[in-house]
This record gives structure tokens, sequence and C-alpha cells, in this order.
């Protein structure tokens, strides 16, 4: 079930949701509509220059989110408000266009239409734009941002800020991945490649998750957990792509520090590896979930024996990347968080081995061997990419893996977004 993020107004009215046409005419009544860095209201979009104008709005709040509604006017003189209902055929799908196709990177916002009370066809288009990682943004070659009551053409300096806070949050995750890197239970034990993938909210409570990995039932809980990782539209993208052990392999539940976990019968209490002797004894797969809503997969059979050598399994670089980003949507439903992820891919003893690809991965082009021994690719996003475009976010996590093996060509379909509706 989706939840709506409510509206932030200002620090008075930090939280506000609009359900009804009486909410709207009660804010407005109540003076708490009026433009600031974080919200603004718009009559209508008719000319290809209003979806210019959009772009730069959507572009401004950005950077630290914001709201626009559509459908209430403004008389600047007066500074007043007043309703003024829209038609709502096709003006989500035309909001989400404009914010897919102008600003640089694209843009995902979360739409919700409140009809009229008289006529469902027209009414308000309520835009939430989240605070996004990637910020700022570019329309028509310049960078926008909010001060105030308006947006604003970026200074230089705010530009270098915007970056410098990305490459922050890069450094912070990456530093999370390496602590799972170095905690690395079969770090030496065996020869086969091993996988971490990391999933951190860049806000948000400290025991976001709690009530998901403690109390009675957490460990079928965390179960069912996993299970929403396998939806219908992920399995039928990822067709053909897994290798064993499956995330729902990990079936006996531990006590983590910092939360909980499921995992396989060879990682036993402590994270200490058990193995009893059988040939599966070197895979494992483990997924963390902790209180503060960070999400560890661990998992140990990124490569295997063939034709008498180690070679690596790319499929499950993408299979596994888009199982996490489907439960960091799920993390973000238990926990009502709508704010941005940092996420990072990594993976260890590489070095010098080539993909295995099946049939139905075949590449089109020559195979290669990887020249480093190993790898670490880090990003952030809003929730609404990772809802709207995981493909996207997991292609900038795991490309570089693939173009370096030759065979990026293999994954286009499970790295491509469906296209949406655009709305000229």
């Amino acid at each position: 079930m989706r939840v709506t993020p409510p509206i932030y107004l200002s620090s008075d009215t930090p939280r506000w949701m609009p359900r009804t046409e009486a909410d709207l005419q009660a804010a407005i009544d109540g003076g708490l509509i009026e433009e600031s860095n974080y919200f603004d209201a718009k009559k209508e979009l008719v000319t290809k220059g209003d979806n210019k104008e959009l772009a730069r709005d959507l572009a401004s709040f950005a950077n630290e989110g914001g709201t626009l509604i559509i459908g209430i006017a403004e008389d600047k003189a007066a500074r007043t408000f007043s309703l003024a209902p829209q038609s709502l055929d096709g003006l989500a799908e035309k909001v989400n266009s404009v914010a897919r196709t102008i600003p640089d990177p694209p843009l995902n916002v979360v739409t919700a239409e409140i009809p009229t009370d008289t006529d469902k066809a027209v009414g308000y288009l309520v835009v939430q734009v989240p605070a996004n990682p990637q910020a700022p943004h570019m329309v028509d070659g310049r960078y926008h941002g909010r001060h105030d009551k308006q947006k604003h053409v970026l200074t230089d300096a705010e530009v270098a800020r915007l970056h410098a806070r990305r490459r922050v949050a890069e450094d912070d995750v990456l530093a999370l991945l390496q602590r799972e890197i170095d905690q690395d239970p079969l770090a030496t034990y065996g020869s086969q490649s091993h996988l971490f993938i990391v999933a951190q909210p860049l806000s948000g409570q400290h025991d976001m998750l709690l009530k998901l990995t403690s109390g009675p039932g957490w460990n079928m809980r965390l179960a069912e957990f996993i299970d929403r990782a396998y939806t219908t539209e992920l399995n039928d993208a990822l067709a053909g792509a897994q290798i064993a052990p499956d995330l729902t392999d990990a079936g006996n539940g531990f006590r983590r520090a910092g939360g909980a976990a499921r995992a396989t019968s060879n990682l036993g209490e402590g994270r200490i590896h058990t193995p009893t002797g059988s040939s599966t004894d070197e895979h494992v797969v483990e997924l963390q979930v902790l209180e503060d809503g960070g999400l560890r997969l661990y998992f140990t059979r990124f490569s295997d024996d063939s034709e008498g050598e180690q070679m690596l399994f790319p499929a499950v670089a993408v299979s596994l990347t888009r199982r996490l980003l489907q439960l960091t949507l799920a993390a973000a439903d238990e926990a009502a968080y709508r704010g941005g992820w940092s996420l990072a891919v990594g993976a260890t003893r590489l070095g010098g081995r080539r993909p295995w690809v099946s049939n139905r991965w075949s590449s089109w082009g020559e195979t290669t061997r990887y020249t480093q021994d190993s790898y670490a690719q880090p990003t952030s996003a809003a929730w609404a990419e990772i809802n709207e475009s995981p493909a996207a976010v997991a292609n900038r996590l795991v490309g570089r893996l693939l173009r370096g093996l030759g065979v990026e060509q293999s994954f286009t379909q499970a790295l491509t977004d469906p296209e949406k509706p655009t709305e000229s």
C-alpha cells in the first residue's frame, strides 16, 4: 500500500495533507496557502511555455523538496488565492512527462488528484517533489533553486554546495559498504566471488523499522518482508536470472547488531560460518534489516567453478540489486518514509575472472576478464525515483561492472524501465 507523503508548508505547518476540495478551501481561508521555499500554487498548464516554467518549478523544488498544487489561482496584487479547478484528464500524465523529459537529470514526482465535490472530472493536482539526492537539476542550461517566495538561478557557489552534498552522501555509503566487506564472514573461506549491496535512508527516524525487526513474530515478518521483493512484474523482468541460493532460501532468522537478519543455515548465530561438508557450504545469502532502516545484502556465490575456473555470474548482480531496490520500497512503506536513499553495490575476488552467461542472458559481443579485484559503486536516489524508475537506479549501480565484463547488452531489458504514457 502506497502512502502519500504529507505536505510541508512551513515550520509552523510542517505536516498538511489535503484530501478534499474543502481542505484546500480551508487552507486558503486560514491563510496557509502562500508561496515559500517549499510550496507554490499554479492555476493551469496550457502552453508549451507553461511546460518549461513547470520544469523550472520542479527543478527548483528538487534541491530541498517541495509541493506544487495546480488548480489554485493567485491574485498577486491582492496577495490572495482562490480555487480554480482544472480538467484532470491527462493532467498528472502531463506533469510526469515534463518532469521526466525536460530537467537534466530527469525527475520523478508524486501526484495526487483531488476532484471537486460536484464534478469528478475537474479538480486539483497535488504535485510533490521529494528532495532529490541527484540535485541540482538543469533546465535550459541553468540550475534552479528556491529562495523565500520565488525560484531563482543558482549561483556557482550554490551549485558547488549541492554537488558537495552529493559527494558526502556517496562517501558515507561507500564507508558502509567497506564495513560490510571488512566484516565478510567468509573472507578467507573458499574461492568464490562475493557480492555486497547496501541501502541506507538519508534521513528518517533511528528506529524506523523497529516494529519490523523486533517483538513477537519478528522472524516471520522478515520472511514476509523478503517475499515483497518478488512481484510479478519484477519476476518477469528477471526471468532466468536467478542463481541459487535465492533470497527466499534465507530461511533462518537471527538477531544482529542493530537489527535482525534472515540467512541460509550455513551462516549461523553471530554471523559465524558453519560448514557441514556439503557441496553448498560456500553458498551463503543473508539479508540484514536494521532498526534505522538500513538494508544489507550479502551473497557469496557471485562466481562458481565452470570449465576449470571461477566464472562470474553478472545476472546475479542485476537481479539482486533489483530485488534489494524493491525491498527498499517495502522498507519505506513500513515506515511511511518518503525521503532519499544512499545505495552501493560492491564485489570482491573479481580479478582475472570472466563472466558466465546462459542462453537467456547471452551476450552479443565478446566478454572479457575483469581487470580489478574489487568493485564499488555508490549512488543516491529519491524515493520517487526508486518507485518509478528502479531499473535506472540499478543501472547506475551495476552498469559499470557489466561494461567492464563486456555484457551490458545482455541486460538491457532488466535495466530499462517500461515507457510511461507521455503528453505533448
